[in-house]
């Protein structure tokens, strides 16, 4: 028996209209199609599906199976399509982050809280753990947004420029090293230096400093929460690097120092690297947003 939705739909009708005629009404076609719809299922059925003895029209046994049916699959068709109109219209959709950025956690968690007030029927989730590959899931379609400081040339990937930052030295306020105005990658030899459990190529204090001079700290020591780092640094157990938004209430803490590193300063960026066909969805396009705004004004914050 080969069974359509217009055929549920049409058993549907009939049943809560009392008569072929309003049930044809209600679904746009006329009589006697409905009539012709109706002979042909019954022929598959092999036995009737309406009592046509009956006023108003009543479903045969074999028709309240179908009935049964209808009102158990026709919600769920119903229900499909208008999430299928909502992602359509970009009000729903999923939304899977993977970050390589150990730190992001401070300022992409007010971003997403911005963002659910606007889009609560997208999905969102963080995959923290996929955070060494995480540019290979984007293209399996297994996260949709891969926060990142190391922009690459992907076909079909697009890199969205979402804030700089400047990486920053941080040491206990009685620390020798607190005396220099900038640290350099000669200051670390003698030092154990705290860093996230990240692989080194994936840390701007090696990436960007150290790796580049032929520098070898005295130790590394890695920890997982930026609020440990921080207790550890103020024991003086040890120095960090960490993204300015992390340590900006530390500029006046008595416990600790803040250095930039080099004369100059470093700064790094990072970027939302999303699949091209999703960049300019709506619900992306606004946590892009969001993402470029919103933590410039953690960074400011005293």
């Amino acid at each position: 028996m080969h069974l359509e939705f217009r055929h549920l739909r049409t058993i549907k009708a009939i049943f809560e209209e009392g008569g072929l005629a309003r049930a044809a009404d209600r679904l746009n076609i006329t009589q006697s199609a409905l009539s012709h719809q109706i002979k042909g299922l019954e022929d598959q059925a092999g036995m009737e599906l309406f009592v046509r003895r009956s006023k108003p029209m009543r479903l045969s046994s074999a028709g309240m199976r179908l009935l049964r049916l209808a009102e158990t699959v026709l919600p769920q068709v119903a229900a499909v399509e208008e999430e299928f109109h909502a992602l359509r219209q970009g009000k729903s959709g999923r939304l899977h982050i993977a970050i390589e950025c150990h730190a992001c956690f401070e300022w992409l968690l007010p971003v997403l809280e911005q963002f659910r007030q606007v889009w609560p029927d997208v999905d969102v989730d963080i995959r923290p753990g996929l955070q060494f590959e995480a540019l290979p899931a984007l293209l399996r379609d297994e996260v949709d947004l891969v926060i990142s400081s190391d922009p690459e040339e992907i076909a079909g990937v697009d890199f969205t420029p979402l804030f700089d930052y400047e990486p920053v030295f941080v040491a206990a306020s009685e620390h020798p090293l607190a005396q220099k105005d900038y640290i350099e990658a000669e200051d670390f030899k003698d030092e154990l230096l705290i860093t996230y459990p990240v692989d080194r190529n994936r840390l701007d204090v090696f990436s960007q400093l150290l790796n580049p001079a032929g520098v070898e700290p005295r130790g590394v020591r890695q920890v997982e929460l930026s609020a440990v780092i921080l207790l550890l640094v103020a024991s003086n157990r040890g120095v960090s690097v960490l993204p300015d938004w992390v340590v900006r209430e530390l500029r006046h803490h008595s416990s600790y120092v803040t250095k930039p590193l080099t004369k100059t300063g470093l700064t790094r960026r990072l970027y939302g690297a999303t699949r091209a066909e999703d960049t300019h969805k709506p619900f992306m396009s606004h946590v892009l947003k969001l993402g470029r705004t919103e933590p410039v004004k953690l960074q400011r914050r005293d």
